[in-house]
């Protein structure tokens, strides 16, 4: 991408809409406090602006709007309001408080949409953006317009769109690839004219907003920057409507390793992207994949004994950036069949195991036994190895048994000591995972505490079996 030369890069501006968009996700519903909890962690990661919901449409949205205010006084606020009078009324006064208010209004203006959405004719649509752009100026400065549907709109009506928009008082201009229909070339091309042939462009932030459909959100994102777009809209882990939007972990990061290609930066402090990943992860109980990029587990994890070879004598073979720039602690060489006995010894003093000759040597066997029975070894996987080998002793659960009858649920736990020998324990508790952990505590004398808790269905219908993580 070919920039011209200037002491200061340009800067993408990250409006992240997770409360909003990627509250639309299946199952990702938050309430008003854990939207405060969530926003916080935004700002602390250096989010530029933070859409909290769309208040018109929910109580929760207005509150949580309002809670978010009276705390966060850095990034810029924003709701997002339809081309409706009470709409944007609305939206304004729950902006109130805000220290820096932005209100977003969208009107639909593809063909599609046109005719079998709003029923509406160009020219009203026209008049529409006119007259409820202008609205909201009145009442906010800062007003972003957002063309919804933009990537199937006819150029020309599109460039006539943001041109009423921006004479209207439109700040920045979205133009959303709604339904993750665009390609690079295509989404490139569309911001390229769009601000070329549009009077007061350059008066105005544009924005992309891209959906991943197809797979191609963060893509689209990056073709619509080199187009002109100056704004990226995007969520934590890529949450939102259908298959998502552009996640915001995966956009900076592309912009931070390709700093000398892109020559943008953005405002994000990266080391917080895992930490806020995570907490989006427990607050909606929607884990992502193992393979993730940037926030999955397996990101930096390794295990070809090619690349663990080549990552022992240099990270850079095998790493484009350091796992503690986005908040991992380390990287994982994940083990298997073709690890050898040195990588198996690096890994275990890694995790804090230091053994001796005899002692490995044990270990080592119990690994290669292990390495024929599952394809991968992973960390969690030899801290197990290590408390089944005589090396480290640690209580094992035999069995289990819980009851939830009324208001006390009863819980028996059987596991074997570290000598061996069989010790039961019971417990009663507000709930199951209460006696569990009660009878467990009780068994091992240790106290223990709930990290995380989560409950997905294995199979479907009335009699689905329960998979719980603890």
């Amino acid at each position: 991408m070919n920039t011209s030369i200037s002491s200061q890069p340009p800067r993408i501006r990250i409006f992240d809409t997770t409360l909003r968009d990627g509250e639309q996700s299946p199952g990702c519903s938050m309430p008003a406090q854990q939207k405060l909890v969530m926003a916080r962690a935004l700002d602390a990661l250096g989010v530029d602006i933070i859409e909290t919901g769309f208040p018109a449409s929910s109580q929760s949205d207005y509150e949580a709007m309002t809670l978010i205010a009276r705390e966060l006084r850095r990034p810029t606020l924003a709701v997002l309001s339809r081309c409706l009078q009470a709409d944007i009324e609305t939206s304004a006064r729950a902006l109130e408080s805000a220290t820096k208010p932005r209100l977003h209004v969208f009107l639909s203006t593809s063909p599609l949409h046109r005719e079998h959405k709003l029923r509406m004719s160009k020219e009203q649509v026209l008049e529409s953006v006119h007259k409820h752009v202008s609205l909201s100026r009145t009442l906010i400065d800062d007003v972003e317009f957002s063309a919804e549907d933009a990537t199937r709109t006819e150029e020309d009506f599109l460039i006539e769109v943001t041109r009423v928009a921006i004479a209207a008082g439109a700040t920045t201009i979205n133009l959303p690839d709604t339904v993750g229909f665009s390609t690079p070339e295509e989404i490139r091309n569309m911001f390229t004219r769009i601000i070329a042939n549009v009077e007061g462009a350059n008066k105005v932030i544009f924005s992309a907003h891209c959906h991943d459909d197809l797979g191609l959100a963060v893509a689209n994102s990056l073709a619509a920057i080199e187009g002109g777009a100056r704004q990226i809209e995007c969520t934590i882990n890529g949450i939102g409507e259908r298959a998502g939007n552009c996640a915001l972990e995966e956009l900076t990061m592309v912009l931070k390793v390709r700093n000398a290609f892109y020559n943008i930066d953005t405002s994000i402090h990266t080391s917080r992207i895992v930490s806020t990943s995570q907490l989006l992860q427990r607050l909606v109980g929607m884990p992502v994949q193992r393979n993730k990029a940037v926030v999955g587990a397996n990101a930096f994890a390794h295990e070809s004994g090619i690349h663990q070879h080549g990552m022992l004598r240099h990270r850079g073979t095998y790493e484009i950036m350091r796992p503690q720039e986005v908040g991992w602690v380390c990287s994982h060489m994940v083990l298997g069949r073709h690890s050898g006995r040195a990588a198996v010894e690096q890994r275990l003093r890694a995790l804090g195991y230091l053994l001796e000759e005899e002692d490995l040597k044990l270990v080592f066997e119990e690994f290669k036994q292990l390495c024929e029975k599952q394809r991968l070894v992973t960390d969690v996987d030899l801290q197990v190895l290590m408390q089944d080998t005589t090396v480290q002793h640690g209580y094992r659960l035999a069995s289990m048994t819980i009851s939830d009858i009324g208001n006390r649920a009863n819980a028996l736990v059987e596991l074997s000591d570290p000598q061996g020998q069989r010790v039961a324990e019971t417990a009663q508790g507000n709930g199951p995972v209460d006696a569990l952990f009660g009878a467990l505590a009780a068994a091992t004398g240790v106290k223990l505490e709930l990290d995380s808790y989560q409950v997905h269905s294995v199979g479907i219908g009335a009699d689905a079996r329960g998979e719980a993580n603890l």
